[in-house]
């Protein structure tokens, strides 16, 4: 019998190499599984980890109405040539294409998973061409997943769409590999580099964009090292300066201040969180951050803001703090707090794992999604 083909599509492929890691070869078990997105390193990464069909398409993650105009073309013909059964989209300007080439090629399955909403925090004239693709996205589309409550709660009460909302199981599109994200000896030996002995460290992990909320995170982190010489920010993540750049300052913080080690991209980001005794987290918005979950797998307790996913991740005392965003004077306190609440630090770390294991487990989700396909491809 012939297996039922299905295309997971994202607009650059590090997407599909980093956030369906292993759900893709568990997929091919039982689906003609094909992995769309632009060329890249990182689609030969899938190609060769996951075991399943790639293609590259080119798109862009901005707006541009030509080269939009030429990937959609492109995915029309992929769509008829391979006559699929399914198409499912992350990421948004995937989906917004996918979505529409899968309509006009008439695929009977056209799932959409929104991984986070760009437009709520987004304004004038901007924000009304987005609320525009993410409609269409979703009149194009036979089924939804929002990948957690909030962002559910945003396309409500955005009135993006009618049409029924389903999320896989508590939330996130993969779940956590707990037996990865663990302190193994080896991640430990690993991690003595990067710890310094009768400090508290700090961690962030992720892009160096204003989005993120560095800029805030390094003038707050400038304060508290004046106060207390004995703190440690670890760094984790690449620049993007094209897209988000953040201040000049703050920039130049990251490469000389004494306190601030910044390590770049890091394939690997575990020895680096078993080196923290805390992860700091001030983003703006989120669909449903990984980082929080692998942190929390990882034993740490974190500083995160109220957006989407961080406030569904955190329980308040028990695996860490919610703040408000962009508010550097709650982010200093919050802190400090770490800094000299020694006790519940401990308290907060030794609950963290367990509250991800129950919730979050990376099979959870993965028979969710299975069940989930089962059903709507019978």
């Amino acid at each position: 019998m012939m297996k039922k083909k299905i295309i997971r599509i994202s607009t650059v492929p590090i997407s599909l190499e980093s956030l369906l890691k292993g759900q893709l070869r568990m997929l091919n078990e039982h689906y003609e599984v094909i992995a769309v997105s632009s060329p890249g390193k990182a689609l030969d990464t899938v190609r060769q980890r996951e075991g399943v069909r790639t293609i590259a398409v080119p798109m862009e993650r901005r707006i541009s109405l030509l080269k939009d105009l030429l990937s959609l073309i492109r995915l029309i013909i992929l769509f008829l040539r391979e006559h699929p059964e399914m198409v499912h989209s992350i990421t948004p300007k995937a989906g917004l294409l996918s979505m529409l080439a899968a309509w006009i090629t008439r695929v009977p399955i056209r799932m959409h998973t929104f991984t986070g909403l760009v437009f709520p925090t987004a304004s004038g004239k901007m924000q009304k061409l987005l609320i525009l693709m993410d409609k269409l996205t979703c009149a194009c589309a036979t089924h939804i997943n929002p990948e957690g409550e909030g962002v559910k709660q945003d396309l409500q009460n955005y009135h993006i769409t009618r049409k029924p909302l389903h999320i896989l199981a508590n939330g996130n599109i993969n779940g956590i590999d707990m037996s990865y994200y663990n302190r193994t000896p080896d991640i430990l030996q690993e991690a003595k580099k990067y710890r310094q002995a009768g400090c508290f460290t700090f961690c962030f992990i992720g892009r160096m964009v204003r989005d993120k909320g560095i800029n805030e995170l390094m003038y707050t982190f400038q304060r508290l090292y004046q106060q207390y010489p004995h703190v440690r920010l670890l760094l984790v993540g690449p620049f993007e300066q094209k897209l988000d750049p953040i201040a000049p300052d703050a920039e130049k913080m990251i490469f000389h201040h004494p306190g601030i080690h910044f390590m770049d991209f890091q394939p690997d980001v575990r020895p680096f969180m078993a080196a923290a005794d805390a992860l700091v987290f001030p983003s703006y918005r989120e669909g449903f951050p990984n980082v929080v979950l692998q942190a929390g797998a990882m034993g740490l307790p974190s500083i995160v803001t109220d957006i989407n996913g961080c406030n569904e991740i955190i329980i308040p005392h028990r695996n860490g703090i919610i703040i408000p965003p962009k508010n550097e004077t709650i982010l200093y306190s919050s802190m400090e707090y770490f800094l000299s609440h020694p006790d519940e630090v401990t308290y907060m770390a030794s609950q963290a794992r367990e509250l991800i294991t129950i919730r979050y487990e990376q099979h959870l989700v993965w028979n969710a999604l299975l069940t989930l396909y089962e059903e709507i491809l019978k």
